[in-house]
C-alpha cells in the first residue's frame, strides 16, 4: 500500500505506530511531521475502510470489541529489563533507576511500583513491576535496557558464548534481536556473531535493533541458515550456535518482547510439521565441523516440539553418536523445573532440561523450554 514511501520507513514498527494512532487515537497522530505521517494521511479513507471491514468481519460493534482477550497468568509476569552491557554497565543501570527514585529490593516475585530487583538467575537482568511505565524510560528508549522476558535470555546465557576476539558464533534464527543482542552483550562487544533472517521485514527489525542496541561484532545476513554450507570457510571457526526456530508460541501470554501472530494454533498435523522442522535445524548445526555447544529453545509448552524433538535428535545417526545433552551443572542448575518425562529420555537427561511453565514460576514468565547439545569430547560437566 506504500510502496513508494517505503524507502522512508525507519522500521514498519513505526508505520504501525503512527497508523494506530490514526485511528485509535482522538488526537490522532501525534508525530512530527514528516514523509511517513504524510503518507498514512494520504492513505488515510482506505485505512478507514480496512478498519471497518475488520469490525465486520469479527462482528465488533465498537474498537475495544478488536481488542485480544487478556491472559489472567500475563498479570504474574514482572516488566523485564536487560541491562544492555555494551552501552553501560550493571553498576550505572543501577545508579539510574535509584536516581529515579526506584529502590533496589530482595523481595521474590512481583516488586512494588517503586521497587526493582536482580533477578537470581540472569545476573544482568532486572525485575520491575507489570505496570512499570516502559514508555517513559530513557535507558529503555535509547537501547541501553531491553524488554526482554527472563525466559527468552536463557538461550544465551546457557550458550555461554567464548570472550574473545577470535570467538565465532551463530544466531540461526535472530529477528527481533532480543537474543542475539544478549549474546553481544555477554561476548562484551568482541568475536563475531552471524546473525541469520530469512525474511526481509523481520531482516529490517533486526538491524533496528542492532543498531540502537551498538552490537558491533554483529554480522547480520539475509538468509535462511538451512541454506548454509556447515563447510563454507566462513565458519570454520564457529564454536556456539543458537537455535530459536519458528514454534508455535504456545507458552507466550505476554507478547510485547516477541514477534509472533496474535493467535496459534496448536492443532496435531502443524505441531508435527513444526517438529521436523525444528529437529532438521538441530542436526543441520551439528554439521558444522567445529561447533562444540548448541542451544535449543522454543517459547512453546508442547513436547511435540520440546522434548520428543529432541528425544529424536539423539537417536538420530551419527549425530547421536556425536553429541550428547550437556549436563545440568552446565545449564541453569538452580533452575527448578526441568524437562518433561517423555520416551526413552532417561532422568539424567530430563534434568538436563529447562522449562518455564506460564504463570507457575516465581517470578513469572512466559513457556519455555531450552536444551543445549555438547559434542561429546567437551562434554565434561566442568566445561564453561
Amino acid at each position: 500500500m506504500m510502496r513508494d514511501e517505503r524507502r522512508h520507513l525507519p522500521s514498519h514498527n513505526f508505520a504501525a505506530l503512527l497508523v494506530h494512532d490514526l485511528l485509535f487515537n482522538r488526537g490522532g497522530i501525534q508525530a512530527a511531521d514528516g514523509p511517513i505521517k504524510q503518507a498514512i494521511y494520504r492513505h488515510k479513507t482506505r485505512l478507514q475502510a480496512e478498519l471497518a471491514k475488520t469490525k465486520i468481519r469479527r462482528g465488533a460493534q465498537s474498537n475495544q470489541d478488536l481488542e485480544q482477550p487478556s491472559d489472567p497468568r500475563a498479570a504474574k509476569i514482572p516488566r523485564y529489563l536487560r541491562v544492555n552491557q555494551n552501552m553501560w554497565s550493571i553498576e550505572e543501570a543501577v545508579e539510574y533507576y535509584s536516581a529515579r527514585e526506584y529502590v533496589a529490593s530482595s523481595v521474590v516475585g512481583l516488586p512494588l511500583q517503586n521497587q526493582f530487583s536482580h533477578d537470581i538467575h540472569v545476573p544482568d537482568l532486572f525485575i520491575f513491576n507489570s505496570n512499570y511505565p516502559l514508555h517513559s524510560d530513557e535507558a529503555y528508549k535509547t537501547g541501553k535496557m531491553i524488554a526482554q522476558d527472563k525466559a527468552s535470555c536463557f538461550p544465551a546465557l546457557v550458550l555461554n558464548p567464548p570472550i574473545s576476539k577470535d570467538a565465532c558464533v551463530i544466531d540461526a534464527t535472530a529477528a527481533p534481536g532480543n537474543k542475539t543482542s544478549h549474546l553481544s552483550s555477554l561476548m562484551k562487544n568482541q568475536g563475531n556473531i552471524f546473525a541469520f533472517e530469512r525474511n526481509q521485514r523481520r531482516f529490517q527489525t533486526l538491524k533496528d535493533m542492532l543498531r540502537k542496541t551498538g552490537c558491533i561484532n554483529v554480522d547480520p545476513i539475509l538468509g535462511d541458515f538451512l541454506d548454509q554450507d556447515p563447510n563454507n570457510e566462513l565458519f570454520a571457526r564457529v564454536t556456539h550456535i543458537l537455535l530459536d526456530p519458528s514454534c508455535s508460541g504456545s507458552g507466550i501470554v505476554n507478547r510485547l518482547d516477541y514477534l509472533t501472530s496474535e493467535n496459534t494454533r496448536d492443532d496435531a498435523p502443524r505441531l508435527a510439521s513444526l517438529s521436523i522442522f525444528q529437529r532438521k535445524m538441530i542436526l543441520h548445526a551439528m554439521k558444522f565441523p567445529a561447533v562444540t555447544r548448541i542451544v535449543y529453545s522454543t517459547c512453546s509448552i508442547h513436547i511435540e516440539e520440546n522434548e520428543a524433538v529432541v528425544e529424536a535428535v539423539l537417536r538420530e545417526r551419527p549425530w547421536s553418536q556425536e553429541f550428547i545433552l550437556a549436563h545440568r551443572t552446565q545449564v541453569l542448575p538452580n533452575w527448578d523445573r526441568r524437562g518433561a518425562l517423555h520416551g526413552a529420555l532417561s532422568l539424567d537427561q530430563m534434568n538436563s532440561l529447562v522449562r518455564c511453565s506460564p504463570g507457575e514460576d516465581i517470578p513469572g514468565t512466559n513457556g519455555f523450554f531450552v536444551a543445549c547439545f555438547v559434542r561429546k569430547v567437551i562434554a565434561n560437566p566442568s566445561h564453561g
